[in-house]
């Protein structure tokens, strides 16, 4: 096979960036059929059933579960409102079927974009959840503009209970300050790659960078963690190559498996996530679910644009 072009898969990613913005092709595009069968090969469903159920699966396999109700940039109070509500019944629906699984929420789908009081108390009501149900709150990161006043909330939220977490980006410049400050607080941080369409100045633009920045704040994190309680790191990449890396330096330096989990996508990378399993290692895989899905999967795409190949061939084998 001829080796991929960096500068194609840089364009390639621009091109899913920008669509996965794009009102006019998420109209057309989620009514498509075709689009649709292949969303299906990251997601199970658009219900809260599908997502169930499918974590119940992965729960037989050894494979805990983070829910995520996809949507973002919500403008309506009462529409963020109810999707705070939804993550209420979610949190009851898995004590209730005794499952190992957290939930991540975006800050503007709770209404950070509305008012940022608004998305504080709704954080504070799935926080104080959590604590009622013993379940774990993920703060997901959105783009850079968000980042200050995502941390902002987690800060607060993190004062109040050890049952909140927040994901990190590698690629941007920032993150590993970001890091230095977190860390004294206990944080359990999710480390990502980074998925939106950012500039030179904000994000590394080279994959090989953020993949060496990826491991260099992953290893930061496990040793750096480990003394301060309430610790924990979700290393969350699909890439074989960080996954070997992050456990040779865990097994090196005896890190805790109660300090780490790896965390991964459903539907991606299933041989390395078994592989996982085999070892004993923790691994806890995201199911996306809802009908606002076309931006996130898009995104999605964006990560690893070899992802656009897995689909196709997802599609052909069915």
């Amino acid at each position: 096979m001829p080796p991929v072009s960096t500068t194609g898969v840089s364009l390639a990613r621009k091109l899913l960036l920008a669509a996965s913005t794009n009102v006019w092709l998420r109209d057309h595009a989620t009514k498509t059929a075709f689009v649709r069968r292949s969303v299906s090969a990251f997601m199970p469903g658009e219900r809260l059933d599908d997502a169930l159920t499918a974590a119940r699966a992965q729960q037989q396999l050894g494979i805990g579960t983070i829910f995520t109700h996809l949507g973002e940039n919500v403008s309506q109070i009462d529409d963020a409102r109810a999707v705070a509500d939804h993550y209420v019944a979610v949190m009851d629906a898995v004590q209730a079927g005794r499952l190992n699984a957290h939930i991540a929420v975006k800050p503007t789908h709770l209404g950070l974009d509305i008012d940022a009081e608004l998305a504080r108390g709704h954080l504070r009501q799935l926080v104080a959840h959590a604590e009622a149900t013993s379940n774990f709150v993920w703060l997901d990161m959105e783009s850079s503009p968000y980042v200050d006043r995502t941390l902002d909330l987690f800060r607060e939220l993190r004062a109040r209970s050890p049952r909140v977490g927040v994901a990190l980006q590698a690629y941007l410049h920032r993150t590993a300050d970001d890091i230095e400050r977190l860390l004294p607080l206990g944080a359990a941080i999710r480390l990502v790659k980074g998925a939106y369409l950012e500039p030179p100045d904000v994000a590394f633009p080279r994959k090989h960078d953020v993949d060496e920045n990826f491991f260099t704040l992953g290893c930061r994190l496990l040793i750096g963690g480990a003394a301060v309680p309430g610790s924990l790191l979700h290393i969350a990449t699909h890439d074989g190559s960080l996954v070997n890396r992050l456990q040779m330096f865990i097994d090196a330096h005896g890190v805790s498996r109660s300090a780490y989990e790896f965390a991964m996508l459903y539907g991606i990378q299933r041989p390395l996530q078994t592989r996982l399993v085999q070892a004993g290692a923790p691994l806890r895989v995201l199911i996306a679910y809802g009908p606002h899905w076309f931006p996130w999967y898009m995104r999605r795409l964006a990560e690893r644009p070899a992802n656009v190949g897995f689909v196709l061939k997802n599609l052909v084998a069915r």
